[in-house]
């Protein structure tokens, strides 16, 4: 295993930072550094009410029971909505004593920076089989930024030989929406615990919601560390109708897979190999990568990059016609040169 010291975290969406590398950059950005859904739920016409007061428990309980459905949970019981899926990242450290954790990577670099913060000694692996002795196993499935995916039954054994040393795994799914059928939530072993992310797939990160799914016991823990009205009265509403609007899932996985798809054939004038992610982000990688980065950038243009390797670059999903067209006109300027050199 790898040691893991704490490194630069870049994140998508940083739009001012784009404009202090760019200053020059036509406006509107084109903001492709995220893998959110670029059109989002629509959120409906929301009661004053839910503003001026305290959401209530039985509200709370009802998104569960919507977040247990949507996400095929035994019951509601074991989910726990948090106010966004960073929290949670963020409170499990907390809630084991100091301990060996293994995380699967490169992958989202907050899980480390989680962990190692609590002051657990934290090594990425690149397969699951050299986790060794470690007490707890970190898996982010699909992966980001490579989508990368551990199957459901490899998941089963490794959770089961974990079991046998009191051990646990932690599987990050906030990107398996669109990707379900390797989901560890319906056959979820007592020691494993899921999370799930909300805005991604909806298009609605500002709502800030996310769910946590584990035994019974564990979720009474983490709830009480999140303490009452953990979620807001209006992300509570939107969250539940949302997550129970199966027709807008179904019809958006279909149009949004079509854009990946679209990506791709962009991208292939790029990339080395053929681009690789989930259907919300592509990733392509090149030696060229920094200076297409910087040829994006001057026209406006947001990808994402990454500290830990820059021949990659991460790109969401255009949201519109014309953000599609730029992005072409940008990508087909770029290869110009390339292919008369």
């Amino acid at each position: 295993m790898r040691s893991m010291s704490e490194t630069q975290i870049w994140h998508g969406g940083d739009l001012d930072e784009a404009t202090r590398l760019f200053p020059d950059a036509p406006q509107p950005w084109i903001d492709l550094s995220t893998g959110i859904n670029p059109i989002a739920y629509p959120v409906p016409p929301l009661p004053p009410s839910l503003f001026e007061r305290l959401p209530s428990p039985a509200a709370h309980n009802d998104l569960e029971r919507a977040a247990a459905e949507a996400y095929r949970a035994a019951g509601s019981e074991m989910v726990v909505a948090a106010p966004g899926t960073q929290v949670l990242i963020s409170l499990l450290p907390s809630l084991w004593p100091r301990a060996r954790v293994a995380i699967l990577g490169p992958t989202y670099a907050e899980h480390a920076q989680a962990w190692r913060k609590a002051g657990h000694e934290v090594a990425e692996i690149g397969t699951p089989g050299q986790a060794g002795d470690a007490d707890i196993l970190v898996v982010v499935n699909p992966n980001n930024p490579d989508g990368r995916i551990v199957g459901r039954e490899k998941l089963l054994a490794i959770a089961e030989h974990l079991r046998q040393r009191r051990g646990w795994l932690i599987v990050d799914e906030a990107f398996a929406d669109f990707d379900a059928d390797e989901t560890l939530v319906p056959l979820l072993p007592d020691n494993a615990i899921v999370l799930r992310s909300f805005g991604k797939t909806y298009g609605l990160a500002g709502v800030r919601l996310g769910f946590s799914i584990s035994n019974q016991g564990f979720a009474g823990r983490l709830r009480a560390m999140l303490g009452p009205w953990a979620v807001s009265g209006p992300a509570i509403e939107v969250g539940r109708r949302a997550l129970l609007d199966h027709d807008w899932l179904a019809s958006t996985r279909q149009a949004r897979a079509a854009d990946a798809r679209r990506l791709d054939a962009l991208l292939a004038v790029f990339s080395a190999s053929p681009p690789r992610g989930t259907i919300l982000y592509r990733l392509a990688e090149s030696s060229q990568a920094p200076v297409l980065f910087s040829h994006l950038g001057q026209r406006g243009i947001w990808a994402r990059r990454f500290a830990h390797d820059p021949r990659l670059l991460r790109f969401g999903l255009p949201g519109s016609e014309a953000a599609w067209l730029r992005l072409e006109q940008a990508l087909t300027t770029y290869a110009a040169p390339q292919a008369a050199g």
